[in-house]
């Protein structure tokens, strides 16, 4: 039901290009969020979503985050998880668009799960390089497993907590870092605010389930509000942040 209300005052407030006067959000918006064309890689993204529902394997979770809402913390089929907890078919796309569209080489994933955002990170960049950490070890060996199947090369998967692989991590900055687990809002403040000395003045912050919970909406409405952050983009599902100077500090709704 939260959702349901948050939704609704959601399409109430926001806007399409028409309510931006900003040309670098107006150019994302036009470009990049609204665009048509038909990516050969949207069939690769759905051969492997097909290949998902068609698995048979049952895995052993490990769930170091806030859990799945319809799924047992057990056992999971791949088949229910692809529908329960990887990104949507439209998300998916969308992350595709992102990543050709500022041409990301380096990304950044907390959340692997069965690896749809993942791949589409990969897919926009053969070249780029996508670090990506998931808790259960069973689901990362898993997706692990399926992007050797379909040779892509470009990943690196991590195992373990989110706040102590952070701590390790090797490389000075990402491209984007995109939060896609453990939703909750002291844990999704504690990584923004460790990972902004991996940000530079280009880069994206990519929140997954803004309006999972209130407390999430809460997490949100806090890293609006951050200093180092000049403009966000909320479009319900997803929430774009923005670390760029020379922007005037501006925040957005937008209906996709």
């Amino acid at each position: 039901m939260y959702q349901i209300k948050q939704y609704i005052k959601f399409l109430f407030k926001a806007t399409n290009q028409h309510g931006v006067h900003s040309p670098f959000v107006y150019n994302f918006v036009t470009k990049c969020l609204y665009d048509k064309k038909k990516y050969n890689a949207y069939k690769d993204l759905q051969n492997y979503r097909k290949l998902l529902q068609a698995s048979k394997v049952t895995l052993q979770i490990t769930d170091l985050g806030e859990g799945s809402k319809t799924l047992g913390n057990e056992e999971r089929k791949v088949s229910q998880m692809v529908s329960t907890s990887s990104s949507t078919k439209k998300e998916a796309r969308l992350l595709y668009r992102v990543a050709k569209y500022f041409k990301l080489s380096s990304v950044l994933e907390l959340g692997t799960s069965l690896g749809m955002g993942t791949y589409a990170y990969a897919l926009a960049n053969p070249t780029s390089k996508i670090t990506t950490i998931e808790g259960c070890k069973n689901t990362s060996n898993f997706t692990k497993s399926q992007f050797e199947n379909l040779n892509v090369n470009n990943t690196n998967f991590n195992i373990g907590a989110f706040a102590s692989k952070i701590k390790k991590l090797d490389q000075t900055h990402f491209d984007c870092v995109y939060f896609d687990g453990h939703h909750n809002k002291e844990a999704t403040i504690q990584y923004f605010e460790a990972l902004l000395s991996k940000a530079h003045n280009d880069s994206i912050f990519i929140f997954d389930d803004i309006y999972w919970s209130k407390e999430m909406t809460e997490a949100w409405e806090y890293i609006k509000s951050h200093n180092t952050v000049t403009v966000t983009v909320d479009c319900f599902h997803l929430g774009f942040v923005f670390f760029r100077k020379e922007q005037a500090k501006e925040h957005f709704k937008i209906r996709l």
